[in-house]
């Protein structure tokens, strides 16, 4: 037999007895002794006695009550037991009423008053033995030690969320937090108490708490504040030194089980602290909803999102194209476990195969064309620059003529912020396809083109974060380029989403510019990193300065000087001026480029001819520092 059945056994047999204790009690309370109750009242005593036992006892079955874990028992359990002694009593009542007009047990008498007291009584025993037992669990030396070995934790939020949290990490045994205490925003409720523990204050209250109270852990529970309330309670969080955790906002807890399995990391997304996109949904509907969609690049982090956001949009088809099997595998499952309804292809292929492109074309009839595919690591294609133009140039410029031969409705280039003004050949390469969009846009013959530019994605392959996050795992050192080199951001999400809106403006070859919010240090975002995962910059972990790479510049740019930056009627998407050049004159220089694929200097130097703003990194970050 088992220790819970045991333990359960135990409980119930001291229910009976304390239903006995309780009426016995409640006879001599009445009557003093028991010589003093009336005669009448004694009458098989003992029997009914028995029998109200019984009755309660069975409610106690009936109602579950032994199969609840009462060493994390709270109000709610309490309540659960005043209902159940309740209706035990009341049932009682009920049996002995229904009795007593039978003619034969017309002596059965039992007054209310005694089932009143004996009530009471139930609560206090029936209750009283199961907190006694929690009591003792909680100050038994195995679960004091076990308390010690977690990490004392302040959850900042001391609403409903944070009561739940609290609640769960209590029922888990094996959370790795103690709460010790609350904060929240509301200064009202600095020094009152929720659930015993108190509430220490708000955001400037944190640090002095979590050094007098030796925090270990922080955990913000604010599913429904808005982006800037968080990032400024994150921005307070990361300089206690402890662990700072984050609850999810409200609309990614639905339909979840546990608040706590969902606690995670705060994440540099969180510290951007910029607030949802808000779509144009009937915009995006009349160009996707029930059209055959492609997207290029599909098993990468932009292109896998942009499949993400357009399966929610309801197109007759999507066709991911991908070059790498793998992710193009991954990004299959993933939405045919989250849209089993859509209508889904994927073709492995290069971008630079012209008659393969030209083959699935015919095949899936595409009516709207999100081309991502593209050579992006800047230091692989300063060390390659042949690669980036077959790939970036020749592989965009088929994708554009094959658009227009086979009546693509709307093509979609994206781009970054590193073809403006570029220092290096992956920007380079991308500047030129933008410039492939401009030009054929005036020559195609139904198709419209646009181009969508953006900085650089956290999370994204190849992006910052994740190898930052690596190193702080192996203790360092974490290895930044250049104290002040500077980035402009954005989510993955985020990103995919303006680029799905911008589409829809998209006509005659104009590059959209995606508002990026503020630039950010990379060394910033190092430190935050590391403060974050509750270590000391320069103290746990060691931040080495490696200096800049091939290609690279201190800071990106989102226009070129002589680009206007128009509005469009979405906030956070502006336009830049077209600049146009015969694609006729283009198409040739470009083409010139292979002539030079064996020799990367003189490829390097054919392609500033076509690129005029195409500088050495040296020329840049010079005008930087003097700036």
């Amino acid at each position: 037999m088992n220790k819970r059945r045991v333990k359960k056994i135990i409980l119930m047999l001291l229910d009976i007895a304390s239903f006995y204790v309780a009426m016995w009690l409640a006879y001599l309370i009445k009557y003093d002794q028991m010589k003093a109750i009336p005669p009448e009242l004694t009458v098989s005593l003992f029997k009914v006695i028995t029998v109200i036992v019984g009755l309660k006892f069975v409610t106690l079955l009936v109602l579950k009550m032994y199969s609840k874990i009462w060493r994390f028992a709270g109000i709610t359990e309490l309540i659960d037991v005043v209902v159940a002694c309740g209706i035990g009593t009341a049932v009682s009542m009920g049996m002995l009423f229904m009795i007593s007009r039978q003619p034969e047990f017309d002596h059965i008498l039992v007054p209310r008053s005694i089932l009143v007291m004996a009530f009471m009584m139930d609560v206090a025993f029936v209750g009283g033995s199961r907190f006694l037992y929690r009591l003792f669990f909680h100050v038994s030396p195995k679960e004091v030690r076990r308390h010690q070995l977690k990490k004392r934790t302040l959850i900042y939020g001391a609403g409903q969320a944070g009561v739940m949290i609290l609640k769960e990490i209590n029922t888990q045994g094996h959370s790795e937090f103690s709460p010790i205490g609350f904060m929240d925003d509301d200064l009202s409720k600095k020094g009152q108490k929720l659930h015993g523990l108190s509430i220490f204050g708000g955001k400037e209250d944190l640090i002095k708490t979590a050094i007098k109270e030796e925090v270990e852990a922080i955990i913000i529970a604010m599913p429904s504040a808005s982006d800037q309330e968080r990032k400024a309670v994150i921005n307070a969080a990361k300089e206690t030194g402890a662990k700072v955790s984050i609850l999810p906002k409200v609309y990614d807890l639905i339909d979840e089980a546990s608040a706590v399995s969902k606690i995670r990391p705060v994440e540099i997304e969180d510290l951007l602290g910029r607030e949802e996109v808000k779509l144009d949904t009937d915009m995006i509907s009349g160009y996707v909803k029930n059209q055959v969609v492609l997207v290029t690049g599909g098993g990468g982090s932009i292109g896998s999102e942009l499949c993400r956001q357009i399966a929610r949009y309801k197109p007759s088809k999507l066709v991911i194209l991908d070059i790498y099997e793998n992710n193009a595998y991954d990004i299959q499952m993933e939405l045919k476990r989250n849209f089993p309804d859509l209508n889904l292809s994927v073709v492995i292929a290069s971008v630079r195969d012209r008659l393969r492109l030209e083959k699935l074309f015919q095949t899936h009839k595409p009516n709207v064309v999100f081309h991502a595919a593209a050579h992006k690591h800047v230091p692989l294609m300063e060390a390659s620059p042949e690669e980036a133009i077959k790939n970036n140039v020749y592989g965009t410029q088929n994708v554009i003529e094959v658009s227009d031969q086979f009546g693509v409705k709307r093509f979609v280039l994206i781009s970054t912020d590193k073809a403006v003004n570029p220092t290096n050949v992956m920007g380079a390469s991308k500047r030129i396809c933008e410039m492939l969009v401009q030009s054929y846009a005036s020559v195609s013959r139904g198709t419209e083109y646009g181009a969508v530019r953006f900085g650089n994605v956290l999370g994204s392959n190849g992006s910052v974060i994740p190898l930052f996050k690596k190193q702080i795992q192996a203790g360092g050192p974490v290895t930044v380029t250049h104290p002040d080199i500077i980035r402009y951001f954005m989510t993955i999400p985020e990103a995919a989403r303006l680029v799905v809106q911008a589409g829809g403006l998209a006509q005659k070859g104009e590059i959209f510019v995606l508002d990026m919010g503020e630039p950010v240090k990379i060394d910033t975002l190092a430190r935050d990193l590391i403060r974050l995962s509750g270590l000391e910059p320069s103290v746990d972990i060691e931040i080495k300065y490696t200096g800049l790479r091939p290609g690279e510049k201190l800071y990106e740019e989102l226009l070129m000087s002589e680009e206007g930056l128009g509005e469009t009627e979405f906030e956070k998407i502006f336009i830049a001026r077209p600049m146009t050049l015969p694609y006729e004159e283009l198409s040739m220089k470009v083409g010139e480029l292979a002539k030079y694929f064996e020799d990367a200097d003189a490829l390097v130097t054919a392609m500033k001819k076509v690129v005029p703003t195409f500088k050495t990194p040296e020329e840049i970050n010079t005008a930087f520092k003097e700036a």
